[in-house]
């Protein structure tokens, strides 16, 4: 018998790695045998057999283990390409690890033949590691972007869109959305494709907020985008504390600090940004004829002086006002403002966050319209109660658990209507319990006359919701291209994907859209609705999930992916949570489009849109078995407050509370259970709704197993909160992503043309303004805690040389 194939006590190197590969295929056969029962892929339990095999040979001391596992490894390559075609990160958990086994054993071969070693076996060695630095760049990829097919169109004038907005973007960022048609747009041209490259940082300041107690730490998330108006920058910090910046030089004018507590943060310590009011006609030095409003995390409208941050001593009682009057009982956290208040027509129009998936009972999602000046209600508007127009009178309150607003609204100011995004009722996981006007009202955009508070027109985009599948981005009002001319309209993203685009004076949709069969069954299935709404003009949802989609670092984390996927209740888009095992929402709550929004260039016709791509897992509790878990609702806690949304949401006064995987995540290695990329960039041509490119967005830098930086700068597409801005230079700018990077990307291409490092997460939107005649961008970058990312107080400003 040739020595090849000899056997003989191999050394204990060679016995352990026997051993880790034996304990390898075990684990592959016993996990891919239960796989192909439940009708997976049977590759796992074959792979399982061959290591077993080379186990085996290996703690015989056979050189035959070389030879045997090749053919592993070969029919894996085979099996592979086979099903994820050469797509890089999908290759990634079924070749690396594998390639890094062979390696191992072909370096054992000496050992197990030194009479055959030598350079044969060196150069084997070589040609594995050459092989397997081949296969781990395959996993690096392009970032697979769809160039734009033919030349970008010229900008056009500042005014080829009508904008209802009293003040429009330009030198000026007057609003949150740049106005308050909530374009993201600006008409500043300085910085072009040809010279972001050279974008420097000319300022940075720190606002002080950071957090200092235990609660407030791991809750923190600025998630804010400054103004600028004439000569000053005007923004708020995650505890509402007001700054007037000079937007040349970053240096602090005023500062006002409404004093709010930490008991009062909700989910998410978050102010996304300011308003600003011109009281019309008053004397310019008259105090607080320009003035600053915001919304506080405990409810409270603010309004200081622009000039001076002296509160407004005629807003309310000495400058504040508290809207939680009429609202009954409300335990801190659970009633919150954290979007800029949107001001039509002298009037302040805001709704509430209300904590998501307390209890059905949680405050109401009432809307409210102050007066911009003495801060007096208006009106109100209860869906519920529609008569009521103001405080409910003693005893009474609004009606609770009603579908609320905690996004940012977007206004015409010449049709006097104001576009709330809705959110779902409270608790989101179950239906049984809500009203007929609750299920027509949900998840809906609804125009209000902002002179009588009367809703004008709603369009819904989900029926009877279990899915958290809120209104969380502003509708953007735009001129749509039609026969003859161009109608006003709006732009309405989802958390679905789907994007409408809307008659912006009645409603009704001026694009294909259909009612589609949706999955049917769950704990409730005589609530859900037969169909469900899909847009036909455009969607950034991806095809259903297969077993193929999913992913880890290993072929064991994948299996165990797969486990899951087949286990688990998935009837494709719209599947309804279950009881017994998890159900699969796909997108999950995140996205789809989330309260970044899109950009819309108005000269171009062009939608940019940054867009989330993960699935959710998800399992309802059994009350028993929650309140035996001690999950309770906020200002009733038996434990530690924390963890993602809906990770033990207590969902009290309904049969089931609800365990949600956000994204999917293993709990041992952290990466997510589909395969990337999470997130993209598109950009879409307004008219037709057709793709122009689109590309994963976000790098793997700061990303990778266990929470360790796999620091490859690499486009992988990440989760992302915060929208973009574009301009008519044909520049976009944007963050959000959880590498910490602020980009500046070629709205032709979609290719990036310069990054620079954030010192906390970029997630918010950022914004741009002109000073002294220079073209400034300037972002917060805070930090999420939701997105894992670093947590800072640094607002940072970029200008050319």
């Amino acid at each position: 018998m040739p020595i090849l194939y000899t056997t003989h006590r191999p050394p204990w190197l060679v016995l352990l790695l026997a051993l880790v590969i034996g304990l390898i295929g075990l684990v592959l056969l016993i996990g891919g045998a239960y796989l192909a029962y439940v009708g997976g892929s049977p590759y796992y339990a074959l792979a399982g057999l061959g290591l077993l095999a080379t186990s085996w040979l290996l703690w015989r001391g056979n050189a035959l283990a070389l030879w045997f596992y090749i053919l592993v490894y070969a029919a894996t390559l085979v099996w592979a390409v086979w099903e994820a075609g050469l797509d890089g990160w999908a290759l990634l958990p079924r070749v690396v690890a594998p390639t890094v086994m062979l390696l191992f054993v072909v370096l054992a071969i000496p050992a197990l033949s030194p009479r055959r070693g030598g350079w044969r076996v060196a150069f084997l060695a070589a040609l594995v590691i050459l092989f397997s630095a081949g296969i781990i760049g395959l996993t690096l990829p392009n970032a697979n972007v769809t160039s734009y097919t033919g030349d970008l169109p010229p900008a056009g004038s500042a005014n080829a869109m009508a904008d209802p907005s009293l003040r429009q973007a330009g030198p000026d960022w007057p609003t949150y959305g740049g106005s308050e048609s909530a374009r993201r747009y600006s008409p500043l041209d300085q910085i072009t494709p040809d010279n972001a490259g050279k974008l420097k940082r000319v300022w940075d300041i720190h606002t002080g907020d950071l957090p200092q107690s235990a609660f407030a730490k791991g809750k923190y998330g600025a998630e804010t985008t400054p103004l600028k108006i004439g000569n000053a920058l005007y923004l708020c910090t995650p505890k509402n504390i007001i700054l007037s910046l000079d937007p040349a030089t970053g240096k602090e004018r005023w500062r006002y600090d409404p004093k709010v507590s930490d008991d009062w943060i909700p989910y998410t310590a978050a102010c996304r940004g300011v308003s600003y009011y011109q009281v019309p006609n008053a004397p310019a030095d008259e105090a607080c004829a320009s003035r600053i409003i915001e919304g506080t995390l405990d409810a409270r409208l603010i309004a200081v002086d622009a000039n001076t941050g002296v509160p407004c001593p005629g807003f309310g009682a000495d400058g504040a006002v508290d809207t939680k009057a009429g609202m009954g009982e409300v335990n801190p956290g659970m009633l919150s403002i954290t979007a800029a208040p949107t001001i039509v027509r002298g009037v302040i129009v805001t709704g509430h966050q209300v904590l998501d998936g307390q209890i059905r009972s949680a405050p109401s999602g009432a809307i409210q319209g102050y007066d911009a000046v003495t801060g007096v209600l208006r009106w109100a508007w209860d869906m519920k109660q529609p008569d009521l127009t103001g405080v409910p009178p003693a005893g009474q309150t609004y009606a609770r658990g009603t579908p609320n607003m905690w996004t940012a609204a977007s206004g015409d100011e010449q049709l006097g209507l104001v576009y709330l995004p809705l959110g779902n009722s409270a608790v989101d996981y179950w239906s049984s319990q809500r009203s007929d006007v609750e299920n027509e009202f949900a998840n809906s955009l609804v125009a209000i006359d902002v002179g009588t508070g009367k809703p004008v027109w709603h369009f819904q985009t989900v029926h009877k919701d279990v899915w958290d599948y809120d209104l969380g981005s502003q509708a953007t009002l735009i001129d749509f291209p039609a026969d003859g001319g161009t109608v006003p309209a709006l732009v309405l993203p989802s958390k679905q994907g789907d994007i409408y685009i809307l008659d912006r004076r009645t409603g009704k949709v001026l694009t294909p859209m259909e009612e589609q069969a949706a999955p049917t069954g769950g704990v409730e299935p005589e609530q859900r609705s037969p169909t469900q709404p899909h847009s036909l003009y455009h969607t950034l949802r991806k095809a259903n999930l297969t077993e193929k989609d999913m992913w880890g670092m290993s072929p064991i984390d994948q299996m165990v992916c797969r486990i899951q996927f087949r286990t688990a209740s998935y009837k494709g888009y719209f599947t309804p949570p279950v009881s017994a095992g998890h159900s699969i929402e796909y997108p999950g709550y995140n996205g789809g489009s989330d309260w970044g929004g899109i950009a819309v260039d108005p000269g171009r016709g062009i939608i940019v849109a940054n867009y989330n791509d993960m699935p959710n897992y998800v399992n309802l509790v059994p009350r028993d078995e929650a309140d035996r878990l001690g999950w309770a609702p906020r200002g009733q806690e038996r434990g530690k407050i924390g963890g993602a949304e809906g990770a033990g949401d207590p969902q009290a006064e309904t049969p089931f509370a609800v365990n949600v995987n956000a994204g999917w995540r293993l709990p041992f290695t952290g990466l997510l259970c589909k395969e990337p990329p999470y997130g993209g960039i598109r950009a879409i041509d307004l008219k037709s709704g057709k793709t122009l490119w689109d590309r994963p967005f976000g790098t793997a830098r700061t990303n990778g197993p266990f929470g360790i930086p796999s620091l490859l700068p690499v486009d992988i597409g990440t989760p992302n909160n915060g929208g973009a801005v574009v301009t008519a230079g044909g520049v976009v700018f944007i963050a959000a992503a959880t590498d910490n990077l602020i980009r500046a990307i070629d709205l032709k291409t979609g290719k990036t043309l310069w990054t620079d490092t954030l010192p906390g997460g970029g997630q918010a939107t950022p914004m741009t303004y002109e000073a002294n005649g220079k073209q400034y961008v300037a972002i917060m970058a805070g930090g999420h805690h939701f997105m894992e990312t670093p947590i800072s107080d640094e607002v940072i400003a970029y200008a050319l040389p």
